[in-house]
């Protein structure tokens, strides 16, 4: 039985074809390359008038210059399109659907709405729970154990949302909450929940405000 052509000898056969392959190849990467270039030029020149509007959600957790324009793209600038937030979430589809009867509610699931949008968003969300010390992270990770990964990055989306629209529409820059927020609007809360652990442990607590402490 004659032997067939080794794969050292098929490749340097073939040779010819992967060189005229390789040629297209690359030859379509760099029309694909000039292409983006002249795109990207072309978004900078149109966001010109609006740079101001990015330099003011730029600071965002998650936003940065190239997703604030995404953003600004299908937003828009002008809020009062808008009667409230709300609506810009319900149009954004990242408001969940008030389907109730008798008190109960039936689904929690978000309406459809600007699908690119939603998609940047979500995208700028991700980037934006990585940053520790954050609102926006402590709000991801005090819902996953009660919602799940996928429902606690809509709500940070969503509450990333009413950020933009409230800087967009009041022209105030970003003032981030950090961290604590949760734990100083539930400081009740906290203090019963810490100072009962406490005293199951055997401990007697006596709470005093670190000013009269001093």
């Amino acid at each position: 039985m004659r032997p067939g052509p080794t794969s050292t000898q098929a490749y340097r056969k073939d040779t010819p074809h992967h060189r005229f392959m390789v040629a297209e190849i690359l030859s379509h990467l760099d029309f694909l390359d000039e292409s983006i270039e002249r795109v990207s030029q072309e978004v900078s020149n149109r966001i010109v008038p609006f740079s101001e509007k990015v330099e003011l959600i730029d600071p965002v957790p998650g936003i940065n210059q190239r997703m604030a324009e995404d953003v600004l793209s299908e937003m828009g600038v002008d809020m009062s399109w808008f009667p409230s937030h709300g609506h810009a979430a319900s149009w954004t589809g990242l408001c969940p659907g008030n389907n109730e009867s008798a008190g109960k509610r039936k689904s929690g699931k978000t309406r459809k709405g600007n699908r690119w949008l939603r998609r940047y968003l979500i995208e700028a969300s991700w980037a934006a729970v990585r940053k520790r010390k954050t609102y926006l992270s402590a709000l991801y990770y005090r819902l996953v154990p009660r919602r799940g990964k996928k429902k606690a990055i809509v709500a940070v989306a969503h509450s990333l949302l009413v950020m933009i629209y409230h800087i967009l529409k009041d022209q105030v820059p970003y003032h981030e909450l950090g961290s604590n927020y949760f734990n100083k609007l539930n400081l009740a809360y906290v203090q019963r929940h810490h100072v009962k652990r406490l005293e199951s442990l055997g401990f007697k607590v006596i709470l005093e405000p670190l000013t009269q402490v001093a």
